[in-house]
């Protein structure tokens, strides 16, 4: 039986974007912002997250990544600042940033 997932959006200070789906939002986005798992995320600094959207199925949360995934840049920008224009970290103040 599958359970509720989320799609999100991680940004870095620089602008770099990524996005990815997880069933567990707040451990994940700690992961990232700990640095935890060596990869893109933690190379760039792609540690603020400004987007993300709950689904009642993992399904439908991993089918919205693959679709956001093939969109332009523009395209991911308007999506984001559709729902968080000021590109506030969504995050601040729940999950530490790991300093360097």
């Amino acid at each position: 039986m599958a359970t509720g997932g989320y799609v999100y959006i991680l940004a870095s200070k620089s602008g770099v974007l990524y996005t990815g789906v997880t069933s567990r939002l707040a451990r994940r986005t700690i992961e990232h912002r700990q640095k935890m798992i060596e990869g893109f995320t933690s190379r760039y600094n792609v540690l603020r997250l400004v987007y993300w959207q709950r689904y009642e199925d993992i399904r439908g949360a991993i089918a919205r990544e693959k679709q956001i995934k093939g969109w332009s840049r523009a395209k991911k920008i308007a999506l984001i600042e559709s729902r968080n224009p000021g590109w506030k970290d969504m995050a601040e103040g729940y999950f530490p940033i790991k300093k360097d």
